[in-house]
């Protein structure tokens, strides 16, 4: 399996790329659906190795410039497991499966039941628990931030960035005063995983999966994008009403056990949390509503310099680059994301990262990035927090 990426210059081109992904089954990486591409767009997507050979020629001949992105898939996602230590113990430094996820949440509670708790807030399609961490110390009328990883089942240095959030709060708490006084004055509710169905089905049978797993009524094409799932603007642009497409909506807003625990939590919630956090990958993107629409927020200004303050603090570190602004105009008009629903629902600091990378390896992240992802990503989530606290509504 090869991923291509191709830079369409004019509508023909874009026109190929349609027809090619008529014609072959492509699975698009970033943009994350067909109908997205336009001119003068980055597009990486994945061939099966079947038709990598005639996808390549194919672009040869319409004079589409193309480079391969990544020439073996499969031998880019077994040199992702290329930290030192293969133990099935859990590891910062690791992709843990879901087991070991769910052990390690029972633990780190365990070991620190001043500063951790966990509950289950629903379960998945599946039946599995969906389990959140609260983290911080305990004292009345606290206000919260809400940080979920997970939500793309692919998208694994997602929930690798909410279990390193949890390891250094609990490891620099009583040692760092930045740390210190952001868990003594609020609490941080963690999602470890949203879409943990579809994050074992990655374990097991098909890494590159990345909606939900419920089962679709009429359709024999399972799953929902869990992203495109909220009640805002649902299914109204860059979203498919095609359950085999990877940006299915869903049968309605909420339609999934995952998304409808998730924004139940926060609506029950919704007097404390004062913003909202939500990982992805990958582009190096810091985003704010809106994805639905080409409106700007209400806060536009406050929300743009927040994230080119935070965009800062995460470059001070490995100069890492990463472009900010909202949803629809930085990258694409997305419709049912759950960082414009939280918005909506009166939560104004509602940010959605892209990790690492920009597509050298994309999903494929390696471990040995995990650590330098997960800290400078920490530097931006600090400093949205302290900022938040600085500013309560």
């Amino acid at each position: 399996q090869k991923v291509f990426r191709v830079i369409p210059q004019n509508d023909e081109q874009v026109e190929i790329i349609n027809s090619l992904a008529s014609n072959i089954q492509v699975d698009f990486w970033q943009p994350d659906s067909v109908t997205l591409v336009k001119p003068k767009m980055q597009v990486d997507f994945r061939v099966e190795a079947s038709k990598s050979f005639e996808v390549e020629d194919l672009l040869r001949e319409s004079g589409l410039e193309y480079r391969v992105l990544i020439d073996n898939l499969q031998a880019a996602l077994d040199a992702q497991f290329d930290s030192k230590a293969r133990t099935t113990a859990h590891s910062y430094e690791k992709y843990n499966n879901w087991e070991t996820i769910v052990a390690w949440t029972a633990d780190i509670t365990a070991q620190n039941p001043d500063l951790v708790s966990r509950s289950v807030i629903g379960e998945t399609y599946e039946g599995r628990p969906i389990y959140l961490l609260k983290v911080g110390k305990s004292s009345p009328n606290k206000k919260a931030i809400f940080i979920d990883c997970g939500f793309h089942a692919r998208e694994w240095i997602s929930p690798a960035f909410c279990q390193w959030f949890v390891k250094e709060a609990v490891e620099t708490y009583g040692k760092d005063t930045a740390t210190t006084t952001l868990l003594d004055k609020l609490d941080f509710y963690v999602l470890p995983v949203v879409n943990i169905d579809g994050y074992v089905y990655t374990w097991t049978t098909n890494r590159m999966w990345r909606k939900t797993r419920s089962k679709n009524a009429g359709s024999s094409c399972i799953g929902t994008d869990p992203n495109r799932n909220f009640n805002a603007g649902w299914c109204t642009i860059g979203a498919s009403k095609n359950p085999c497409d990877s940006t299915y909506c869903g049968s309605a807003p909420e339609s999934e056990k995952e998304t409808k625990a998730l924004a139940d939590f926060i609506r029950e919630h919704l007097s404390t949390i004062k913003a909202y956090l939500t990982i992805h990958s990958y582009s190096q993107l810091l985003l704010f509503p809106y994805s639905y629409t080409y409106k700007l927020p209400s806060d536009y200004q406050e929300l743009n310099t927040i994230a080119r303050a935070a965009s800062e603090q995460l470059r001070s570190l490995y100069n890492t680059k990463y472009t900010y602004g909202p949803g629809a105009e930085t990258i694409y008009p997305a419709a049912g994301g759950s960082d414009d629903w939280a918005y909506d629902q009166g939560i104004k600091y509602s940010f959605t990262f892209e990790l690492r990378d920009t597509g050298r390896y994309g999903f494929a992240l390696p471990e040995s990035q995990i650590k330098p992802t997960c800290k400078e990503t920490l530097l931006a989530v600090k400093y949205i927090a302290n900022y938040v606290l600085n500013h309560l509504y």
